[in-house]
């Protein structure tokens, strides 16, 4: 059976402080919440402040194309902001970054049914950018056969162009045509009268699958319409091919296009130090004007968020042991995540949809790669009673995550010491009442030996806890119990001496009686008096020989001699005395030094032999054997007869103690035999065992003694 100490009780209870993590992990979760909910509200009053800037200003919005009903990709142009200005060679070098951004025309967009038409008779991929104050466009045609502008032909018509319709600032539409005759640098022509375009200036350069186009003019010539078509003419065919991107033969059908507005991107840089990424989108999604970047956006402007170098020893402690253990469970927010709105052209939502409707709203989402989350909110831009546009900002949740990590990381850090120190406490406290009741129970122990007397005093503490208390009482207990055992040991000396006297008087009455002449029914009555009177003298003398021999053991000096010698000799006196019995002696050859009494060595074997002469099974022998072994003598006595009872043998050298049978009880036995042979062990620093053949025929004795 599994057996549990203090301390091991204490250090179980000590591991409920393991719940302290959970509980303040718990804790920092809820603040997270909070905070979470503060920077929902904090993004949504950046919008609204925003919004509030640019509510009533439709001049920032006339230039746009708000107001049209539906907006249609492809047809619908929307220039990119580019990044670096465009170099142009015809290479397309430089739009490889926006190589994702680029719409493909194919058959869908022919002027003109052709349902045997084929990606490589006619396609294009194109795109238009926006860098300072020029509108770059890029084609990427895709023709089978390419047919230049011929030499010293006034027209630019009957050959492979393009055409450029576009409605101009004060609302006139101009049409414009590029038409090279070769590859290198082209200007456009006015298509109305013919005349060059200087400001429209641009690179055409032939490739292996057709030809490549780079425009540029300035934004200050465009209005809010652009639309450009490809003409394809082949030697083989009689009609050329037209696809645009909208139908320029009506300008009513010319498409839009979306400039990112200047005067909101001044408004939006004003913003620029708020710590989000701010958008700016008309009522069709489109976006009019986009400030800051996601990844600086963390929500936070905190500078202690920043990741310092260690310069202490428990900071470097913290980061090479604590910080690997706690982001086991913790996640560390990642600055490097993938942003899937760095440059769109039209931004959805449910927050941007219910913005546009009025209402401001914010949405949760997670990145594509599920390292960050992302907080947006949007609010309505209003015009006139007419929902224009929408504000949307964007942060990340990375500062509040970095917040909380921090604050579990103190928090642990706390608790930590917590648990050590208050684990370390209860060890001590344990070991130290562990240790305190094992000092009582080892006194208690020494104070009272195997037979149940009291051998010494149990000391007491002087605390006032409960373990000094039942120190204190067991400290009672045992005085009281050592005045109660010195009664009933002093009890046979003071019966022998009170009884002593008494009984002498009656034997002398009966002695003088027996002198008389008696009646043989007196006689017969006198002689009973006279026995039990005599069994009464034995009993008495029996009593007084225990007690004297105990006194006599107190006042007794040691000496050295050889316990085999006074062995051989009494066993010797023994063959004589019973010679009806058989004994057999087995003795060390070599002699056994002892220290003590041998008068009592003697007495001890009388007591011994006695005992075995009266169970002793008839025609059975009595062995005595003398041996040593390590650095005692060893004396056993055996003989074969009755077995010793079970549960008495520990008890059986104690005084008064008698396991005879009726049997066995013609004289008087107080007990007291075995107790002396106990005594004189004691005396001789030995010990004495009873216990019953291993054959189960017999009882054998057995005394240890040290020798010198």
């Amino acid at each position: 059976m599994l057996r549990f100490g203090l301390r091991t009780k204490f250090i179980f209870l000590s591991c409920f402080l393991f719940l302290l993590p959970w509980l303040g992990y718990e804790y920092v979760w809820e603040m997270e919440k909070f905070l979470r909910q503060g920077q929902e509200k904090t993004l949504v009053g950046t919008t609204r402040a925003l919004a509030t800037a640019l509510h009533e200003r439709p001049a920032l919005f006339d230039s746009q194309t708000n107001f049209l009903d539906q907006v249609v990709k492809g047809r619908d142009l929307y220039a990119y902001n580019l990044n670096n200005p465009i170099q142009l060679d015809g290479k397309l070098s430089e739009w490889q970054p926006y190589q994702s951004l680029f719409w493909h025309y194919d058959k869908r967009y022919l002027q003109g049914l052709s349902n045997d038409h084929q990606d490589s008779d006619l396609s294009f991929d194109h795109m238009v950018g926006k860098y300072e104050n020029f509108l770059y466009a890029a084609f990427k045609v895709t023709d089978s056969s390419l047919v230049y502008r011929a030499k010293n032909v006034l027209s630019f018509t009957r050959n492979d162009h393009l055409q450029i319709m576009l409605k101009t600032p004060e609302g006139k539409f101009n049409s414009y045509v590029v038409a090279a005759r070769q590859d290198g640098w082209v200007n456009a022509f006015d298509a109305t009268t013919q005349e060059p375009v200087t400001k429209i200036q641009g690179y055409f350069k032939s490739t292996d699958t057709g030809y490549n186009i780079e425009l540029r003019f300035p934004l200050a010539m465009l209005g809010n319409k652009l639309g450009f078509a490809i003409e394809d003419w082949d030697e083989d065919k009689v009609e050329p091919q037209l696809m645009s991107t909208s139908n320029l033969q009506n300008p009513n059908d010319i498409g839009s296009v979306l400039v990112p507005s200047p005067e909101i991107n001044r408004i939006l840089k004003g913003m620029g130090h708020s710590g989000s990424r701010i958008w700016v989108v008309d009522n069709h999604h489109r976006v009019l004007a986009q400030s800051g970047s996601i990844h600086h956006a963390d929500g936070v402007w905190a500078d202690g968020l920043k990741e310092e170098p260690a310069t202490t020893w428990w900071q470097r402690f913290e980061q090479d042991y604590l910080h690997p253990l706690y982001y086991k469970i913790l996640t560390r927010p990642e600055n490097e995540f993938i942003d899937t709105l760095h440059d769109v052209a039209a931004m959805q939502g449910t927050h941007i949809a219910s913005a546009l409707k009025g209402k401001p709203a914010s949405s949760w989402r997670l990145t594509p790669d599920n390292k960050a989350v992302i907080l947006s909110a949007a609010y309505p831009i209003w015009i006139q009673d007419k929902v224009i546009g929408a504000v949307i900002a964007e942060e990340t949740t990375n500062g509040v995550r970095t917040l909380r990590n921090k604050s579990l990381e103190k928090l642990f850090n706390v608790i930590l010491a917590v648990m050590l120190v208050g684990t370390v406490t209860l060890f001590f406290f344990a070991s130290r009442i562990s240790s305190r009741i094992r000092r009582l129970r080892d006194n208690a122990e020494q104070a009272i030996d195997a037979q149940g007397r009291i051998t010494g005093n149990i000391t007491y503490a002087d605390s006032n806890d409960e373990i000094g208390d039942l120190s204190r009482s067991f400290a009672n207990i045992v005085s009281r119990l050592s005045g109660y055992t010195d009664y009933l040991e002093n009890m046979s000396s003071r019966l022998s001496h009170e009884l002593r006297t008494p009984v002498a008087v009656v034997r002398s009455s009966l002695e003088n009686l027996q002198m008389q002449p008696q009646s043989e029914l007196s006689q017969k009555y006198l002689d009973r008096a006279s026995e039990g009177v005599e069994r009464l003298g034995k009993i008495i003398t029996t009593m007084s020989e225990a007690t004297r021999l105990e006194q006599s053991i107190q006042n007794a000096e040691t000496e050295e001699f050889d316990l085999t010698k006074v062995i051989t000799g009494c066993m010797q006196g023994y063959q004589i005395t019973y010679g009806e019995s058989l004994f057999t002696l087995s003795l060390d050859k070599e002699p056994l030094n002892v220290s003590g009494a041998p008068e009592f060595i003697a007495q001890l074997l009388d007591k011994l032999i006695n005992n075995a002469l009266e169970f002793k099974t008839p025609q059975s022998t009595i062995s005595v054997s003398l041996t040593k072994q390590d650095q005692h003598a060893l004396l056993t006595i055996s003989n074969q007869g009755p077995l010793l009872p079970d549960g008495l043998v520990e008890h059986i050298f104690d005084s008064m103690v008698s396991v005879r049978s009726q049997q066995h009880q013609q004289q008087p036995h107080l007990g007291l035999g075995l107790y002396i042979v106990r005594l004189i062990c004691d005396y001789h620093h030995g010990k004495v065992l009873a216990e019953n053949l291993d054959d189960g025929t017999g009882v054998v004795f057995t005394v240890k003694l040290p020798i010198k």
